[in-house]
């Protein structure tokens, strides 16, 4: 049951989300909309409320908001068909004789069509879909902000100085400094350290025990990267251990204190992950603390896929499955400071997306990380598995993602159809109907590719499992 609600859940949704927002724009400004539809394909549920057919479909990769269109008959196909060609007929038990087409027989008046609105009003209604899942994202994101509350770090030492390009007089500050104030302001916590630095305008200005180190913000970088470089100080204690993982069968013990690793002084428990972390499957030599005595320990960190902070790519980094004591507490947050949250890990997640999607056009990042209705309805299951909430953060993240995605100017999705209508606009009439048939088709191949690609990539594992198990009972 968990396999099967929780997709549909996520994806019924951030749908249904996407096409109300098309749908009331449409409705407000006057334009005949004679479906609402979630999915494709044959109907499981039907019904008329109105003027308007509200249809729950078998396949729910999709929806759509069947509008009035006079011009735009060539491409109707993709959303329920033209109004005439579907119209009902006299002997239909569903025939009503006062509805206009395609419940009955009255003609849809000219000042109903979509093509009729003036393109402010058409953009948007073309928008509003992409508005409401930016709302749904932030609204679930302020209301799991307020369930939360906000992770408050007491300590303001620096843990660990990581090299941030425009800013070398970051690398002024050591591991064991201790931050007393920011830009003149007394600092309480890791979280007003990193507030007050988000908050700088020309230089960031960082008070230490030992003195003042300026950062000049040049050529525009953000505050944030500056921010991003410090991470506050844990120390190099082991306080938790994964059962079977590699720390616990090297022997490591809780409340080992580590003393090299590599040969390397631990100062932080940051200097020892960096060190396995760039050890993958290589063993690594460590020197721990156990009360009075010592002992060395050699550990071979397992390769796992991970994001690099610095460029966003996928990396092979080496974990021991061991933990330290998380110094943080919760605290409770009002609905201003919450919406305020929300909003920044709904611009945060968008900015991802907009980052991934750059990479991916450039070539620094592969195709291979895009994911289709699949690898959605698998981190649906998981998310579900971990709890409501995480299931949650998975609506906001993916509703930031149909925003987005919506955004790009390829035909057929909003971004695409909103460029098609300003240019009509900007040429003075309509373009004919072999170029919109031209524009048609680019838009279909290119959803086409992005759906096989996506499919192909949801589906390489397993297909690699079978071969896999295929060619085992040849002896291959």
């Amino acid at each position: 049951m968990l396999a099967i609600l929780s997709p549909i859940l996520v994806f019924g949704l951030v749908i249904f989300v996407h096409e109300l927002g098309h749908f009331l724009a449409a409705k407000a400004v006057g334009v005949y909309a004679p479906r609402f539809s979630i999915g494709f394909g044959p109907a499981i549920i039907r019904f008329r409320r109105g003027e308007t057919e509200y249809v729950l479909a078998c396949l729910p990769l999709g929806g759509y908001v069947r509008m009035a269109s006079r011009h735009d008959a060539e491409a109707a196909f993709l959303e329920g068909g033209s109004e005439e060609a579907s119209a009902k007929k006299e002997d239909d038990p569903d025939y009503d004789a006062n509805a206009m087409i395609p419940f009955g027989p009255k003609p849809v008046p000219e000042d109903r069509w979509f093509e009729s609105k003036p393109l402010v009003a058409r953009i948007t209604i073309m928008l509003a879909g992409i508005v409401m899942n930016v709302l749904l994202a932030l609204v679930v994101a302020t209301f799991l902000a307020l369930h939360y509350g906000q992770v408050v770090v007491s300590s303001t030492v620096v843990g660990s100085v990581r090299p941030v390009v425009g800013a070398p007089e970051l690398a002024q500050l050591q591991v064991g400094d201790t931050i007393r104030a920011v830009n003149g302001t007394l600092v309480n916590s890791w979280n007003d350290v990193r507030k007050d630095i988000a908050s700088s305008q020309a230089v960031v200005a960082i008070t230490t025990q030992r003195g003042v180190v300026n950062i000049p913000l040049r050529g525009g970088m953000s505050p944030d990267s500056v921010a991003d470089g410090l991470i506050y100080y844990l120390p190099p204690v082991i306080d938790s251990i994964f059962p079977g993982d590699r720390a616990d069968l090297a022997g490591f013990k809780r409340g080992d204190s580590i003393v090299t690793v590599a040969g390397q002084p631990a100062r932080s428990w940051t200097d020892m992950v960096d060190h396995v972390g760039a050890s993958p499957d290589r063993p690594v030599t460590m020197v721990v603390r156990r009360g009075s005595a010592t002992d060395t320990i050699t550990v071979t960190p397992k390769a796992l896929q991970d994001v690099d902070p610095a460029t966003g790519l996928q990396r092979s980094v080496g974990k021991i499955g061991a933990g330290t004591r998380d110094p943080s507490r919760k605290e409770s947050i009002g609905i201003g400071q919450a919406v305020v949250a929300g909003g920044r890990i709904t611009w945060n997640s968008a900015g991802a997306v907009f980052k991934v999607l750059h990479q991916i056009g450039s070539g620094e990042a592969s195709m291979k990380q895009l994911g289709g209705p699949i690898a959605i309805a698998r981190a649906s299951v998981a998310a579900a598995k971990s709890g409501v909430d995480e299931l949650f953060y998975l609506i906001a993240l993916l509703s930031v993602n149909v925003a987005v995605l919506n955004l790009l100017p390829i035909p057929i999705l909003d971004g695409g159809q909103i460029l098609i209508n300003v240019l009509e606009s900007a040429k003075g009439s309509p373009f004919s109907m072999r170029t919109k048939e031209y524009i048609l088709r680019f838009g279909l191949i290119a959803i086409a590719l992005l759906f096989a690609i996506v499919m192909y990539n949801d589906t390489r594992a397993g297909f690699v499992k079978l071969f896999g198990w295929v060619g085992s009972l040849f002896g291959a």
